[in-house]
């Protein structure tokens, strides 16, 4: 099935991938990684596999800038060069941006090569190596270009959040926060009384967070219903960030997302009945944790970027918002002026 993606943790990730090696008949090999993860983590990927006859590496530079049609070209030609052919495998070893681009690369190639995500961030395993989306971003506009199309295995192994910063593992935390909120109230108070700042997430916290999330998509694979639950915080949040990417000090990517959830907890206030008392304890608990992270853009210049966002239908943005913890509302549609007033009393 299209949406049968399996994930695997810790040892049994590490049984798999070499399963799937010693099984595939694999005429190439190829990590694609970025140049933090070819330092930090491929080596001990490798030593955990059995020494393989021969392999390439795909390396780009770290950071959202890769994920472009401009490097997606330069990696087909390296491909094409390195005579891979159609019973190649792509191994995708990093974090969002990594199993993004590269599961896009597996799929184009050849008109489709496989891949295995392997993630090495904390936003990596808890959301965008899993759930069969891949794609690069078409300028300003965040991954615009993609397939829905599923990896082999993807293979958690949570000893690589050992390498990193607090600044990342805070990033991945806010996609757990928002799955608690959507699917689950209690995740949701666990997560919310977790401290990221001096904890890293267990694995049965990360084991949590890709469950909700697969069983939002094998209801709905091509997003056209309830997955569109996983997009609450991001139709602000995708705005935020994108507008960031044109500063100095560009936000990551789940720093953008907490700030979209603040200001969609107050749109489900008012469109979605959401309980403003409760409302604000989960604002209070998201500003505490990310209390170092503001933007202030233009209001009007964040509308016209949301105006472009994949869900809207017509001229109408398209929200998912929350009726409750637990309990998410899809397609919501909000009018500019809701949003602008949104927008303008958090200082966004």
């Amino acid at each position: 099935m299209e949406n049968n993606n399996t994930v695997y943790f810790g040892d049994e990730a590490f049984a798999k991938l070499q399963e799937i090696l010693d099984s595939g008949n694999y005429s190439k090999v190829f990590f694609m990684v970025d140049e933090n993860t070819h330092d930090k983590c491929l080596p001990y990927l490798l030593q955990t596999l059995d020494e393989l006859p021969s392999y390439e590496v795909l390396e780009v530079e770290p950071g959202e800038e890769s994920k472009s049609a401009e490097v997606l070209v330069q990696l087909w030609i390296a491909l094409s060069e390195l005579k891979a052919d159609r019973d190649a495998i792509i191994i995708n070893v990093g974090g969002g941006m990594i199993t993004d681009l590269g599961g896009f690369l597996a799929g184009t190639y050849l008109r489709g090569v496989s891949f295995v995500n392997v993630p090495t961030s904390l936003l990596a395993m808890v959301d965008a190596s899993s759930g069969g989306k891949t794609g690069i971003n078409l300028h300003h506009l965040k991954n615009r270009v993609g397939l829905f199309l599923n990896p082999l295995a993807t293979c958690i192994v949570p000893e690589f959040l050992e390498t990193l910063p607090y600044r990342e593992r805070r990033s991945g935390f806010a996609e757990m926060l928002k799955h608690g909120l959507i699917a689950d109230a209690g995740y949701w108070k666990e997560l919310a009384e977790f401290d990221i700042e001096e904890d890293t997430p267990t694995e049965g916290m990360i084991a949590r967070s890709v469950e909700i999330k697969q069983n939002i998509v094998e209801q709905d694979f091509r997003e056209s219903g309830i997955r569109k639950a996983l997009n609450f915080g991001h139709t602000v949040g995708h705005a935020i960030e994108t507008a960031s990417l044109e500063t100095k000090n560009p936000l990551m990517h789940g720093e953008a997302i907490a700030l979209g959830m603040i200001a969609e907890l107050q749109l489900s206030v008012k469109y979605t009945a959401f309980d403003p008392e409760v409302a604000a304890e989960c604002i209070e608990r998201l500003k505490g944790i990310y209390h170092d992270v503001s933007m202030d853009f233009d209001a009007e210049h964040l509308i016209k970027l949301m105006s472009a966002d994949k869900k809207n239908k017509k001229s109408e943005i398209r929200f998912s918002l929350l009726r409750e913890i637990g309990e998410a509302v899809v397609d919501v549609s909000v009018k500019e002026g809701g949003i602008r007033e949104v927008l303008e009393t958090n200082k966004l």
